[in-house]
């Protein structure tokens, strides 16, 4: 007597069809990944680790955030190069390693609050939104305070408030502040940023003449003693003042 196999179908040809299924599913998957991921990644080793900044919530924050959604389209591919990119206005997102130092310079915890003058491209405000608990920035170009409040929301910052005004007066309103970042050249350190920065509280600004090299200065506060540092020459747009 000879037997037939109850399977219709041979092996082979399952084998074939799980094949082309892993295939199809494997390209629908590779189509969601993040195809800036690798390019973070590389960011953040080269042009961030190597020149010595080791904060490990700074570097989560810059291999996660897409800086790319923060440059004009035409500048996608110049988004995680090693220097500052122009976003109009005579603005430009910050170089990765300046984001990432000035970042770990005022010593972010989960518990702060810290204050950003010159929201610009929303950058340096998303990555101080991943480590402290609330970030207070402003920006006095409007287009500016427009686009970046849409992209910060959009990615889903929650804990980011972001005011169009004179960032010389800071936002007294929410003071005082654990820390403060300047992304925008002063001649001097503005009084009121002085008077809202919290006791033992750090601030990082560039101060000089615009256009020309300035310094980056950390600014402590510990009680009424005001301490400065110079910590390294850097190239800031002006900081820019209200009518």
């Amino acid at each position: 007597m000879k037997l037939h196999s109850q399977n219709k179908y041979p092996l082979r040809t399952i084998f074939y069809s799980i094949l082309i299924i892993s295939l199809v599913v494997s390209g629908i998957y590779s189509l969601t990944e993040d195809p800036f991921k690798d390019k973070r990644e590389r960011m953040v080793k080269f042009q961030i680790e190597s020149r010595g900044v080791f904060h490990k919530p700074t570097l989560n924050a810059m291999r996660t955030i897409p800086r790319h959604l923060f440059v004009p389209k035409n500048r996608i591919d110049e988004a995680y190069d090693d220097g500052p990119v122009p976003i109009g206005y005579g603005q430009t997102i910050s170089q990765p390693f300046i984001v990432a130092y000035m970042t770990e310079v005022i010593h972010p915890q989960k518990e702060q609050k810290v204050l950003e003058i010159g929201t610009g491209s929303g950058y340096q405000a998303a990555v101080l939104a991943e480590i402290v608990d609330s970030v207070f920035t402003i920006e006095i170009i409007t287009e500016l305070y427009k686009s970046s409040s849409e992209v910060l929301k959009k990615l889903g910052y929650k804990n980011v408030l972001v005011r169009n005004a004179d960032g010389y007066y800071g936002w007294e309103q929410h003071a005082p502040f654990d820390g403060i970042v300047v992304t925008a050249a002063a001649e001097y350190i503005p009084p009121p940023l002085i008077k809202q920065l919290k006791d033992g509280g750090r601030m990082v600004i560039p101060i000089g003449s615009p256009f020309f090299v300035q310094s980056l200065m950390l600014v402590e506060k510990n009680g009424e003693k005001i301490t400065t540092e110079n910590l390294m020459p850097v190239r800031f747009v002006p900081f820019r003042r209200g009518n």
